[in-house]
């Protein structure tokens, strides 16, 4: 069963790593919806990334240097995103999404915008509630449609306005029919 203090430890331990190649790391999944008020099961973390191909796996190299087991899938050409690295362990599972060469803006964006951080001290930073709604945009069907139904339920004080602009400036589409679902604009 993963631990999670050692799961959160790891995952620092990823993100000191990225910030040493200067490569910021968003938390996203289901660690980022929990600090925006919708919690559902999660047994992993997962960082989202922007970075090149190349020091996606030189970062992988450097956290197998450090005892870690590790995976990176590379992308195909219809993949949404720029690759994934899975990092497992006794621990768990870190998983380190990248859209780089992708959607690297929202990341961009994202990482800019962060304030808040898991835990005093930590390097990882939660995912601002408007872009990880724009990364559920982007993710599409339907677990992240009813992921996005959920944070706009119980995140109500949300800058609508802002998020469909947001969203716009991503050209993400889907955002208004969801906003009107859930009663947030008019028909």
């Amino acid at each position: 069963m993963p631990d999670p203090e050692s799961i959160i430890e790891v995952a620092e331990g990823v993100a000191r790593i990225l910030e040493a190649r200067g490569v910021g790391a968003v938390v996203i999944g289901g660690v980022a919806l929990a600090a925006h008020r919708y919690v559902r099961f999660t047994d992993d973390l997962d960082l989202a990334v922007s970075i090149e191909r190349d020091a996606l796996h030189a970062v992988a190299d450097a956290i197998r240097g450090q005892g870690h087991s590790v995976a990176v899938r590379d992308p195909d050409l219809d993949d949404p995103l720029g690759g994934v690295m899975d990092v497992t362990g006794r621990f768990g599972q870190v998983q380190v999404i990248n859209y780089g060469g992708r959607f690297p803006a929202v990341i961009d964006d994202a990482l800019r915008e962060a304030t808040q951080t898991i835990r005093p001290g930590s390097p990882l930073r939660l995912v601002p509630l408007p872009h990880l709604v724009a990364l559920k945009l982007y993710a599409g069907g339907h677990k992240s449609k009813a992921d996005i139904a959920e944070l706009l339920r119980r995140n109500p004080e949300i800058d609508v306005d802002g998020l469909r602009k947001l969203c716009r400036r991503y050209r993400l589409p889907g955002l208004d029919e969801l906003l009107r679902d859930e009663g947030l604009v008019s028909p």
